[in-house]
């Protein structure tokens, strides 16, 4: 499907930047702005989030489809990628099966492998909001708190928050689609990418330092997919680490997309 995107710029090489789980490409406007300086920046909003489509299914290989249809509407043969978390995967999941069409590629705090941890502590916490009964965003960040203490992150999920035309609230991402698919989200492999497919292109990856998603123990299985990789660390940074530390981000990835 050809999804939802906004363009930063109109000059230099094409950039696709790729957001995380619950999020909207939005959510990466300041990177997305600082780099329209030296590259024609895009957006995109991935499938069942933000302004693009919902469908009951989101495997890697369908969201890389998305983006390979997009950059086709858009006329951009070739691009350097950066994805956040699932839009790291999706961004991988590209490079592998279509390493023709990816220059460089940036992965930020996410690694090529299955994530066995439990259930996802933010979207058990979206399951409980009553959208049917909710009068406020004050409620709905109350019922989030006792799930997720940490409010900046509660006040991301509520970006998803929005009224509909009766006036009541909804959700712009497609919850049930992400609930129904979270154990995909959380793999990888799904067409056996681990062991039978590498992207010999420039990567990077980018790890927030105090970030668990991101080890050493990982190494092997990056290396063996992603054989030019290098890690950068961001010191005193979690999971989003882009929002958490804009500047080091940013002149780490643009130094890295300018050499």
């Amino acid at each position: 499907m050809q999804l939802f995107y906004k363009q930063y710029s109109t000059t230099g090489k094409p950039l696709i930047i790729l957001h995380g789980l619950f999020g909207q490409q939005g959510n990466l406007t300041v990177q997305a702005k600082a780099l329209a300086e030296n590259f024609k920046v895009y957006g995109f909003d991935a499938r069942n989030h933000g302004q693009s489509a919902h469908t009951d299914t989101m495997s890697y290989p369908e969201m890389a489809e998305d983006i390979i249809e997009t950059m086709d509407a858009l006329e951009i043969p070739l691009a350097d990628l950066i994805g956040h978390s699932m839009g790291g995967k999706i961004a991988m999941q590209m490079a592998l099966t279509y390493p023709q069409r990816v220059n460089k590629l940036i992965v930020v705090d996410i690694a090529p492998v299955n994530y066995v941890s439990g259930p996802n502590e933010e979207l058990s916490a979206l399951q409980k909001v009553e959208l049917s009964t909710l009068t406020s965003r004050k409620d709905a960040d109350a019922t989030l708190q006792t799930d997720v203490p940490n409010k900046a992150v509660r006040d991301f999920l509520l970006t998803n928050l929005q009224r509909n035309s009766e006036g009541t609230y909804q959700w712009r991402m497609n919850l049930s689609a992400i609930t129904k698919n979270y154990s995909l989200i959380k793999s990888w492999g799904e067409i056996g990418v681990e062991t039978k497919s590498e992207f010999s292109g420039e990567t990077l990856f980018i790890k927030g330092g105090n970030s668990n998603y991101l080890l050493p123990k990982y190494t092997d299985k990056t290396l063996a997919q992603f054989p030019k990789a290098i890690v950068k660390i961001i010191n005193d940074a979690g999971h989003w680490v882009h929002n958490e530390k804009p500047e080091q981000f940013f002149n780490i990835a643009q130094e890295f997309l300018l050499e």
